[in-house]
């Protein structure tokens, strides 16, 4: 059986663990849970962490179960928030939890016929009939206030710095999820909790849960959340978060995030996000500290995670339209883009409108580059430019007799006009 303590550690990605895990977990094929909190319909980067742990946890001989939050995503857990969200309703967390469903199946099997094959379970289905009256008699009598209250993420909202202080809706968040693992313990023998390392004080709360209310024995185990070297957040960009749900980001810009991680990030990334063994790891790092302006591990991780969130299709797909920017390309290339996936690429470069009436009468380049447009200052700049062999249309050189026709649309939609190597202008028809 596979160390799977020993493969998170080296990986970086073991941060607090119970005395006696490890020996528990290569003695015997346990149940293993991690909760997914169903805040939105999509998971985002973030959450490739919690997966990854799954997935090795279930490469290793055990049986992973992923516990959707419906019921404590009601509540919102306070660990490492410093401010209290707001709560979900019902219909909301049922669309959540759905699209994140479908998402975790891409990633843990839970469909074959192997032994140990994952289970997905939503505390709702355990909590909805259980009274508060119930609930404080068989659960929290077992668990006192000064324990709670000597939890991290209890001390830091409840200390002299905080103002908003903490209700008692989160404030008992930590006997919830404690209660999810003693009925997990109890239905599934799940022996273990992982989670990050802000969910210590929770997971701990659900070993104790166990040792007291059921004389049973949990362990539990965290992995380091997951930081960038120049202190901004991981798994955020200017545009906002970076999801796992195509429609949100799409494959190109999911590549790109990868690509452009610094060599300090992309060193720890290749270790956490990839399942690339030690051996190839090691010789990745050492080839990239002799050729650094080669980004090695930057294109090797992009190509990795892009190809196991996406699929391959979509990992080429990226690369070739990082190469219209960046590389020789021609306007077969661009016709090959989606329409999201061109708006991606050329994010953020100047556009104006022309009719379709103009391009069915074929849209002259003086037209194209100035009158109708307003790239190019004047006719006479459009002229003296065209004459320079100085204006691409779609990547393809043109001269002052070309006029542009519905033949060159990009989805039939776009022209991408371009003077020199770098200044991009774009078309839409309207």
């Amino acid at each position: 059986m596979m160390n799977f303590v020993e493969e998170l550690r080296w990986r970086g990605m073991l941060h607090d663990i119970m005395p006696e895990t490890e020996e528990m977990l290569l003695k015997e094929s346990t149940a293993g849970y991690i909760g997914f909190d169903p805040t939105g319909e999509s998971l985002h980067i973030g959450s490739l962490v919690p997966i990854i742990i799954l997935m090795h946890f279930q490469n290793a001989g055990h049986t992973p179960v992923a516990l959707v939050g419906g019921a404590t995503g009601m509540i919102g857990d306070p660990s490492g928030k410093s401010a209290e969200r707001n709560l979900l309703n019902e219909e909301t967390l049922a669309k959540n939890i759905a699209g994140i469903r479908s998402q975790l199946e891409r990633f843990i099997d839970f469909n074959s016929d192997i032994p140990n094959k994952a289970k997905l379970v939503n505390n709702y289905d355990w909590m909805k009939e259980y009274s508060f009256i119930d609930f404080a008699r068989d659960i929290g009598k077992h668990i006192t206030v000064n324990y709670m209250m000597s939890k991290e993420s209890v001390k830091k909202r409840l200390g002299a710095e905080s103002k908003v202080g903490m209700s008692f809706t989160e404030f008992t968040y930590q006997l919830f999820q404690g209660y999810d693992f003693l009925h997990l313990y109890r239905e599934m023998n799940c022996k273990i909790q992982m989670g990050g390392s802000d969910q210590w004080g929770n997971i701990t709360t659900g070993t104790e849960l166990v040792r007291r209310v059921a004389g049973g024995k949990a362990y539990a185990m965290t992995c380091p959340l997951i930081t960038k070297a120049d202190g901004t957040k991981f798994g955020k960009t200017e545009g906002g978060n970076i999801w796992l749900d195509r429609q949100r980001t799409s494959p190109y810009k999911f590549y790109q995030y990868w690509l452009n991680a610094s060599d300090e990030d992309a060193e720890k990334y290749i270790k956490i996000f990839t399942f690339l063994d030690k051996d190839t790891i090691d010789a990745l790092i050492t080839e990239h500290k002799e050729t650094p302006h080669l980004r090695l591990l930057q294109k090797r991780v992009a190509e990795e995670v892009t190809t196991m969130v996406h699929s391959k299709e979509d990992l080429d797909n990226a690369i070739k339209a990082s190469n219209i920017l960046f590389g020789k390309s021609t306007s077969e290339d661009l016709k090959t883009l989606d329409e999201q996936t061109f708006l991606d690429v050329f994010d953020g470069v100047a556009q104006a409108e022309v009719s379709r009436e103009d391009i069915d009468n074929g849209l002259d380049m003086i037209g194209a580059l100035a009158s109708k447009t307003g790239f190019l200052k004047s006719n006479g700049d459009a002229r003296r430019a065209l004459k320079e062999n100085a204006i691409s249309v779609n990547k393809e050189k043109v001269k002052e007799d070309f006029s542009i026709t519905s033949a060159d649309l990009i989805n039939d939609k776009f022209v991408l006009l371009q003077r020199g190597k770098k200044n991009y202008y774009v078309v839409v028809v309207k």
